[in-house]
Formats: C-alpha cells, structure tokens, sequence
C-alpha cells in the first residue's frame, strides 16, 4: 500500500501521472511509515503487556464450555492466584516499612560513637574484668541507650543530656522509671563529676541495661529527645 502524503506529493509535483513499479511503491511506504508520527504511535512494550494480560482475563470470562463450566473456570483461576499470594506473605512475610528504619546515631551524649548496643556490652565488660569501674559504667550506660535506640524506643539526637533520655525512655518503659533516672545519675557522677566508680555501681547499671532489654515498650508514639 503507497503512503498517501509521499505518493500525493509525488504525484503533483508537476511531473504527469506515473504507476510506480513494486519496489518503488514499497521504497514509498518505505519512507512514509519512518516519519515520527508513526513511531510515536505504536504500542510500548508496557502497552503490549497489558493488552495480553487484558485479553487473558477476557478470554477467561468469554469461555463457554459445553456444560457450563466457563465461569467457574475463571473464578477458580481468580482464588488461586489469591491462594499464592497469601502463602507468599506467610513464608516470607510482609514487607518490613521503610520508614520504621533507622540509621545509628554516631552521636552518644557528647560524644562521637557508632559501636552497636552489643559491642559497646562487650567493652564494658571488658573494663570491668580489669576493674576499671568508670570506664565500665560509662560504657554500660551508653550500651543502654543505644539498645533502647536500636529497638525503635526513642531517639537520641546529637546533643541530647542523659537524665533527657531517661526521662524520655521513662516514657516508653514507665516501669523502669526510677531505675533509668538511676543510671543516668551514675553515668554523670562517674564521667562529669569525677566521682569513683565502684563494682557495686556498674552491677546495678548493668541490671538496669539487662531489664531495659526484657521490658517491652508501651504502644505509643516514637518520642525524640530533646535538649
């Protein structure tokens, strides 16, 4: 078939009437077929997909058996993709949100540390077999807080005091209340006043932290620290 446009134009350009032979006609549409607006027109990939996917369905719902089992064929085919989605979310799960996930703070009251809640135990413990108490309590503390962080309890931005975070964490775990605030009295007699740390001191953070890790959080709003 010759492309109208190019054939009209080639026709009345003042040269008389001409029967072009086949390849020149096929030469013509040729032409005509690679302008733009041809190729802007055809289908994408995407609509293509979807049309078969369209024509599936419908063909699905169009079938007629003989004894009447074309409906039914394609409700069955409905509840059995149903069926392998719901398996699908049983093994593997829903998918985790995203904006449940957060980075660590390398931020720790004051100062800049990005060890996890584990290392920093690690540490502390260490400390302590060399009985080097203030180290050991200042890294226990830091190891409660950071675990609280790493569950999603509360948020330390950069800056922010102890007793603020036990105020906040108070929020979170109302029961460990008094011990939290304890813990932060210990971390800043030992790290700010200069006051001896002492083995009886480090075990009561360190059950502190151990109960912190226990206690499950009540269902409220993520609460930042502030100041």
């Amino acid at each position: 078939m010759i492309a109208g446009s190019t054939l009209l134009a080639r026709l009345t350009d003042g040269v008389p009437p001409l029967t072009p032979d086949g390849d020149e006609a096929r030469r013509w549409a040729e032409d005509e077929l690679a302008k733009p607006a041809y190729e802007v027109a055809k289908p994408t990939p995407l609509d293509m997909i979807a049309r078969a996917i369209g024509d599936f369905f419908a063909g699905l719902f169009r079938t007629q058996l003989s004894d009447g089992w074309g409906a039914w064929a394609a409700l069955i085919a409905v509840v059995v993709v149903i069926v392998i989605v719901v398996a699908a979310l049983l093994v593997w799960g829903r998918p985790r949100p995203v904006g449940r996930s957060r980075a660590p703070i390398a931020d720790l009251f004051g100062e800049s540390d990005a060890r996890s809640a584990d290392e920093l135990r690690s540490d502390a413990t260490s400390a302590a077999r060399r009985s080097a108490w203030d180290d050991a309590i200042v890294l226990r503390f830091r190891a409660l807080a950071r675990g609280l962080v790493e569950r999603g309890i509360v948020e330390i931005p950069p800056g922010a005091t102890v007793h603020r975070f036990a105020r906040t964490a108070a929020h979170r775990i109302p029961s460990l209340a008094d011990e939290l605030e304890a813990a932060a009295t210990a971390f800043d007699d030992v790290r700010y006043l200069r006051r001896p740390g002492t083995e009886e001191l480090y075990r009561r953070v360190a059950g502190i932290d151990e109960a912190a890790m226990r206690a499950r959080a009540i269902a409220t709003e993520l609460l930042g620290v502030g100041g």
